[in-house]
């Protein structure tokens, strides 16, 4: 029987963008051994649903990987997708609903510290980038 993950995503990617490929790796491996997996995007974090960025994430793989947007899209499709609406605002400056980010807004559960909360009481484990 699987476990409950919960994968929070908060740091600036820029400013260890390997650290936050690992999260990502972790968090599609979590949903490849079967578990139930919750992934929240953050604060700066948020930057991770900018199609551009992920693109130069790609980059950093090889020049022409899409290693980064392929667990992405694993998780976007996969697992229960959270994320703070006034974080994508004062990071990406983009509102909901405008089609913006690389997931679409319908498959995103919009939520903030109490999201959080509800989510890292309620799991069996707790990673966070």
């Amino acid at each position: 029987m699987g476990k409950s993950v919960f994968v929070k995503f908060v740091s600036e990617p820029k400013n260890d963008s390997l650290k936050t490929i690992v999260g990502i790796a972790c968090a599609a491996q979590a949903i490849d051994d079967g578990h139930d997996v919750s992934v929240f995007f953050a604060g700066s974090a948020t930057r991770l649903l900018d199609g551009e960025y992920i693109g130069e994430l790609n980059r950093e793989m090889g020049p022409d990987s899409t290693m980064v947007s392929d667990m992405l899209n694993k998780i976007f499709d996969s697992a229960v997708v959270y994320c703070s609406f006034a974080s994508v605002k004062a990071t990406l400056g983009h509102s909901e609903g405008d089609g913006a980010l690389n997931i679409a807004d319908d498959k995103i559960t919009w939520s903030g510290p109490p999201g959080v909360i509800k989510l890292a009481t309620n799991s069996d484990v707790q990673l966070t980038y």
